[in-house]
């Protein structure tokens, strides 16, 4: 018996070893590849700084918006990102609190791609300004009345809690960083993991006050996040414009951002685990469960991609009438249709079937996803405020036109690099999966297995005594 216990030790002292080194090896290593797609991020951000500070020398009048259109590519963005960030929301929030096992090496991922995705959502409303230093106006003058000033509140307070959200996990995390890594960590990496642990040990008390703190979170985080969007909705819902005068604009607009945010989580979930061989760790079922959740959230978006459509285009009103026409059969009808065919009904039919929850299946119908999304926020803003509210028009008018310019894309895709950028940087400097979750986790599954033999043992034990007593 005791030879058994032993041999159980070592087996597990091992696994936490085994386990430890797999994630701990890729941090501070810097290949060859990895400072080639640094630089190109790098190079592609300065580009993106460099044309905002001509933007802001020059105005907003070097962009392609005009009066007609003051809310185009960067807004369209800015909505994109903010549903994005619902990622660590759903993945994280909500498979913590029902304990699904299987969350436990994407959680961080999720997380991480919230707190990023918020961070570069909030700057682009202020690119958008034109007039950053305005900016303290929204709040010392701001009106109670103004959906803008809720949104301000809601994405400032999602903001704090999702960095906290982050945060929390990860604290025994950098502590295993601080005494595994000191050795070869730079001072910086040295004073980061020092002052970042909090001087945490592994200690029952510690434990205790750190699952209290994010049950907490985890409670907290949810409606927080379900306002942040709904109120984004409400900036829309609540000007009286064809299109967007709409009852089902904030939970139209929560569907959508879980639906873009649970697919970007799939293609950060394949990302490291090609990068870093994490392949015994990120499975085939964690793609497969993220697939039915992924399925399940199109199947919600269609409907009220229904609803949004089909009731008005039902009474074809004059104001909502010219908009539809245009989004239906007009200038915009291309990209119209192939967004509700190939990001909603293509992908639905893909996922319905075991063979397109793959990795290599599910992360191709991800990206048509994500790509979809970012489309579609473009087709909500701006058809519509290229059909202004004429109640004296009897026919389609011809009111202007808008495509961004190159100042718009330059600063957009810098905003973009700057995600792939901090996530990177991020992956080189913490584990990018919580080990001290995947380790309970390990426990949790041989503790399983060691019941699942005793009882297996003990039924032979049965049947052999049966066998004799016969």
């Amino acid at each position: 018996m005791e030879k058994k216990n032993e041999h159980t030790t070592v087996t597990n002292n091992n696994n936490v070893e085994s386990i430890e080194n797999d994630f701990l090896k890729p941090i501070g290593k810097y290949s060859p590849l990895n400072r080639l797609w640094i630089g190109f991020l790098l190079i592609i951000v300065v580009w993106g700084a460099a044309i905002y500070i001509r933007q802001i020398y020059f105005g907003l009048g070097t962009t392609a918006m005009r009066n007609y259109v003051s809310w185009g590519l960067y807004i369209s963005t800015f909505v994109f990102f903010i549903g994005i960030s619902h990622s660590g929301t759903l993945v994280s929030a909500i498979l913590r609190i029902t304990n699904k096992e299987w969350r436990r090496p994407i959680t961080r991922s999720a997380e991480l791609l919230t707190w990023v995705s918020l961070l570069f959502g909030g700057i682009m409303p202020i690119i958008d300004m034109g007039r950053p230093d305005r900016i303290p106006n929204l709040v010392i003058f701001g009106r109670l009345q103004s959906p803008l000033l809720w949104d301000i509140i809601c994405i400032g307070t999602y903001f704090v809690g999702s960095s906290l959200f982050l945060y929390l996990p990860m604290i025994p995390d950098i502590a295993l960083c601080r005494d595994r890594l000191s050795g070869n960590a730079t001072r910086l990496r040295k004073w980061i993991y020092r002052k970042l642990s909090l001087g945490w040990q592994d200690t029952p008390g510690n434990w205790k006050r750190l699952e209290k703190g994010m049950h907490v979170m985890t409670i907290i985080i949810i409606p927080i996040a379900v306002s942040v969007h709904t109120v984004v909705g409400y900036i829309f819902a609540m000007t009286l414009r064809p299109g967007w005068n709409s009852t089902v604009f904030g939970p139209y607009f929560v569907a959508g951002a879980l639906y873009s945010g649970s697919a970007a989580v799939v293609l950060i979930m394949a990302a490291f685990r090609r990068m870093y061989h994490l392949e015994k760790y990120i499975t085939k079922k964690q793609f497969n469960y993220m697939g039915q959740i992924v399925l399940a959230l199109t199947l919600i978006y269609a409907y009220f991609n229904l609803n949004e459509y089909a009731v008005p285009a039902y009474k074809m009103a004059s104001s909502e009438g010219f908009l539809l026409h245009d989004l239906f059969s007009g200038s915009y009808s291309s990209v119209f249709w192939i967004l509700q065919l190939g990001t909603v009904l293509v992908p639905a039919i893909i996922l319905a079937f075991p063979k397109g929850r793959t990795p290599v299946m599910a992360s191709i119908v991800c990206i048509i996803i994500v790509i979809g999304a970012w489309v579609k926020r473009y087709i909500i803003v701006i058809p519509t405020l290229l059909h202004p509210y004429l109640p004296i028009q009897k026919v389609p008018i011809e009111w202007s036109q808008y495509f961004p310019n190159w100042v718009e894309w330059s600063i957009t895709f810098g905003a973009l690099a700057g995600i792939f950028l901090v996530i990177t940087l991020f992956a080189k400097i913490f584990p990018i999966v919580s080990i001290w979750e995947v380790k309970e986790g390990r426990e949790i599954e041989e503790k399983y297995e060691q019941v699942d033999n005793a009882i297996k043992n003990e039924k032979e034990n049965v049947q052999v005594a049966n066998i004799i007593t016969d």
